[in-house]
């Protein structure tokens, strides 16, 4: 059973001269995460191994979240970060949450610690943290997020906290969007003609990720008043950001919600903190690459 801890901070963090983690999830074999994550161990004199764990890239049969825990945590890493489609499914795996991933239901970042397993969410800070650097002064009375999965979840909680008055959630499983909004006092729509009411709209579904072509929202529904926001990186410009920036909406692709995630997962990691800055340098060095 998951026993919630009290803070991040009670967590007593480390610095290592060695530093193995590694992303599990499918289809990442164009995350921009090792690269960040090495380069500012670099720049700290850390020796820092980042190896990524897709299932889609295996060779036989697909292995099971469990048994690639498992294989991490005995090999000796210091660590995981998890992404689609195992942020709420690892959470059985863990022996104990941090308060943000037990609020927000999911986890993206796992410490392997004195022979425990310890879920944090830094997906909801990231979210949160870019929106206010990158979008300031938008409107935020009503707001509708598509998607209500594990990333959702995160955005979800992180609107909350940036003060949305109104939120509106659409997904595709209606009862996950139930679930979600019982937790956070959201509405769910079970049509994206709901933007017509709202002042943003936040992507936080897998569309329009290079494994995952398409739009979450059919165009039509966009309006220039609106200012639209995409966590998906992969490509940067997403279709729908594209169709956004051409209609004049304000618009706020994916980068800082990565490099703000990966920033806090880099200090769970290290106990050091990281350069969010001199981590965007290095995501900004993939230029245009999808």
């Amino acid at each position: 059973m998951i026993r919630p801890i009290a803070k991040d901070a009670e967590i007593p963090g480390a610095s290592y001269d060695v530093v193995r983690v590694g992303l599990i999830g499918r289809g990442i074999q164009k995350s921009r995460t090792p690269a960040m994550h090495m380069a500012e161990g670099r720049a700290q004199g850390i020796d820092y191994r980042y190896t990524l764990i897709d299932p889609d890239a295996m060779s036989g049969p697909k292995r099971l979240l469990a048994e690639l825990i498992d294989n991490a945590e005995t090999a000796g890493y210091t660590g995981l970060n998890i992404t689609h489609p195992y942020k709420t499914l690892v959470v059985d795996e863990l022996d104990t949450l941090s308060d943000d991933a037990r609020n927000v239901g999911a986890v993206n970042t796992v410490i392997f610690r004195d022979g425990r397993r310890i879920g944090h969410n830094t997906d909801f800070w990231g979210f949160a943290e870019s929106l206010r650097q990158n979008l300031k002064g938008v409107r935020l009375d009503t707001v509708l997020q598509l998607g209500a999965g594990g990333a959702g979840a995160a955005v979800t909680h992180a609107l909350r906290s940036l003060g949305v008055r109104r939120l509106l959630i659409n997904d595709r499983s209606e009862k996950v969007a139930d679930v979600l909004a019982a937790k956070t006092g959201a509405e769910v729509v079970t049509d994206p003609s709901a933007a017509a009411q709202a002042d943003g709209i936040v992507n936080a579904t897998p569309m329009g990720m290079a494994a995952h072509p398409g739009l979450a929202i059919p165009p039509d529904h966009l309006e220039p008043r609106h200012w639209v926001a995409d966590i998906v990186y992969v490509p940067l410009e997403t279709e729908l950001l594209r169709i956004a920036r051409a209609l004049g909406c304000h618009t706020l692709d994916g980068a800082g919600m990565a490099i703000y995630q990966a920033a806090k997962a880099f200090e769970l990691f290290c106990g050091l903190k990281a350069d969010p800055e001199r981590m965007r340098r290095t995501f900004d060095t993939f230029g245009a690459q999808p």
